[in-house]
């Protein structure tokens, strides 16, 4: 018996969670409290944006740009687009002017949805992204008297005002693409990377599994992760499709704006960034009786490595299960997850022996192919200590990018990924750094990572980033930037004695430099290379900021 051919198509996953859930609520954060409509509103929104779409020239494969933070209307564009057939390019916002004019026009957005606080600096391209024709203006309360010279401007509830609320989703081929995110690579241009219907469809019904995030339609969901980064993390698709609740923080990514949204709106799972969730902590610490986080059962953390201390916090404080995902843009961006129980024999595993497995990054998701090479393209064994480049592969991995398609960055249907890590003989991957933030001493190698994790574990540090230095002899050191707790007594001697506990002498890092803040990514991780910037060119620290040394490797 033959088994029908039906596409795989993401139209035939946003409808769903409002046929069955119609009274879950969509909440959007606002400068005095919370916007709420339900899912069912928010499809025949969504419904009557397409239409809207369509009538202003937008066709299936056009390219529609949002420039946006997490809200209910950016929801409604993810919706609409999908339907319809054009393509979502989520803007980051916060790119450069000149990484957007690059951006925008090489997606050759014809139309951008921008949220009203946005115009600002989208305005600063006015005349230099010739490709838009229109832009369509959410407004949020205190931003009614909006202005922009970048194209022919409309109100978002006039553009959709008096559109039918049901568009007939168009049958299209699974391979179309559906969404367009752009790195923000280190060097050169920014690179795109388009998602099929059938790459994000799949995406979805893997990270929907109770072995991976586990989202559930009971479940009330405080996206934290920008919409534009890595669609989300593909999580406005997931809770489209189930019905979940979601809450959405819009432009108000503090730490205890969040945690009250998670109190108000009894959150049971979220999803960001290490900062993210050491700023929730830092507040907690210093709050802790102000917010009642009882509903809350886990957050996802991605993006870069959590410190497996912060791990313990959430669990021990909180009660609360952290989950660490490891991908990328390029890999939609699910790859591995690593959680508390992962296997039938793990249930008897002490709490210990589970941290340890949550703080590596996880086993590969159904579905993909993961595996380490050495320079030559050769495999090598998973014994956990043999440590080469992270290469993978499957439905949901970019295979080039978008109208730049880098061959380098790809081998025989592989994704080189520039991570490095080792694979334990449990098919646990643990990351052991990005290729460009190793450490390379005297021939030998140093995890900043490792490093970073030690450092924070101890008490009074909330933040370290690990960089390498060029050094006349050794070629690199690493150099220790670190963000201390209110009040905390720590000075850098006690931060190389707590590393001398783990790390050779050689390991350690040659300066200890204690500052206010860490510079961050337009994605929340500690940004290296501005942070590699402020050391001085011939390889010793700027003398304004030196406040420690050692000598090198011996």
């Amino acid at each position: 018996m033959a088994m029908q051919r039906t596409p795989l198509l993401m139209s035939r996953l946003v409808d769903r969670g409002a046929t069955l859930a119609p009274d879950a609520e969509i909440v959007t954060a606002t400068a005095d409290g919370t916007r709420r409509q339900t899912l069912a509103t928010t499809r025949d929104r969504a419904h009557g944006l397409a239409h809207a779409l369509a009538a202003a020239g937008i066709r299936p494969g056009d390219r529609v740009g949002t420039f946006m933070w997490n809200g209910s209307r950016h929801l409604e564009a993810y919706h609409a687009t999908a339907g319809m057939g054009a393509v979502l390019h989520t803007l980051n916002i916060r790119l450069s002017a000149a990484d957007l004019e690059y951006i925008i026009g090489h997606a050759e957005d014809r139309l951008i949805i921008a949220d009203a606080d946005t115009l600002a600096l989208l305005g600063t391209l006015a005349g230099r992204i010739p490709c838009v024709e229109r832009v369509v203006v959410a407004v949020e309360p205190g931003f009614e008297d909006w202005s922009t010279d970048v194209a022919d401007a409309i109100d978002y509830e006039d553009f959709i005002a008096d559109q039918p609320r049901r568009y007939a989703w168009p049958e299209l081929d699974e391979t179309a693409p559906l969404g367009l995110c752009y790195t923000s690579g280190t060097t050169g241009n920014p690179k795109g990377v388009e998602y099929e219907h059938r790459s994000q469809y799949l995406h979805t019904m893997a990270q929907c599994m109770t072995d991976s995030m586990g989202l559930s339609a009971t479940d009330t969901l405080l996206g934290i992760v920008p919409m534009f980064h890595a669609m989300g993390w593909g999580l406005p698709w997931s809770a489209l499709m189930l019905g979940c609740k979601q809450v959405m923080p819009h432009r108000f990514m503090n730490p205890e704006r969040l945690v009250a949204l998670m109190a108000s709106e009894r959150v049971t799972v979220s999803a960001g960034v290490p900062t993210i969730w050491q700023g929730v902590k830092a507040f907690v610490e210093a709050n802790p009786d102000a917010y009642d986080l009882s509903a809350l059962s886990r957050v996802t953390c991605g993006g870069s490595a959590p410190p497996p201390s912060l791990i313990r916090w959430f669990n021990e404080a909180l009660g609360v299960e952290m989950i660490q995902g490891w991908g990328m843009t390029e890999t939609s961006p699910l790859a591995t997850l690593s959680r508390r129980h992962m296997k039938h024999k793990h249930v008897g595993l002490s709490l210990d022996e589970q941290f340890d497995n949550v703080a590596k990054a996880g086993l590969l998701m159904p579905g993909l192919e993961l595996d380490i090479f050495d320079e030559d393209f050769n495999r090598l064994p998973h014994d956990g200590e043999t440590v080469g480049e992270i290469l993978v592969r499957g439905p949901w991995i970019c295979s080039e990018y978008y109208r730049n398609p880098q061959p380098d960055r790809f081998h025989d249907g592989w994704l080189l990924t520039g991570d490095v890590g080792k694979i334990d003989p449990e098919e646990y991957l643990v990351i052991a750094d990005r290729s460009k933030d190793l450490v390379k001493s005297g021939g030998e190698w140093i995890s900043s990572v490792d490093l970073e994790n030690h450092i924070v574990a101890l008490d009074g540090v909330a933040q370290a980033c690990v960089v390498a230095q060029p050094h006349p002899k050794w070629d690199e050191r690493p150099v220790a930037l670190v963000v201390l707790d209110a009040d905390a007594a720590v000075d850098a001697a006690g931060i190389l004695a707590h590393c001398a506990t783990q790390f050779a002498k050689w390991q350690l890092p040659d300066d200890i430099l204690f500052v206010d803040s860490i510079p961050l990514t337009s994605t929340g991780k500690m940004d290296k290379k501005i942070v590699r910037g402020e050391l001085d060119a011939e390889g010793y620290v700027l003398p304004d900021l030196r406040l420690v040394g050692q000598e090198g490797a011996t």
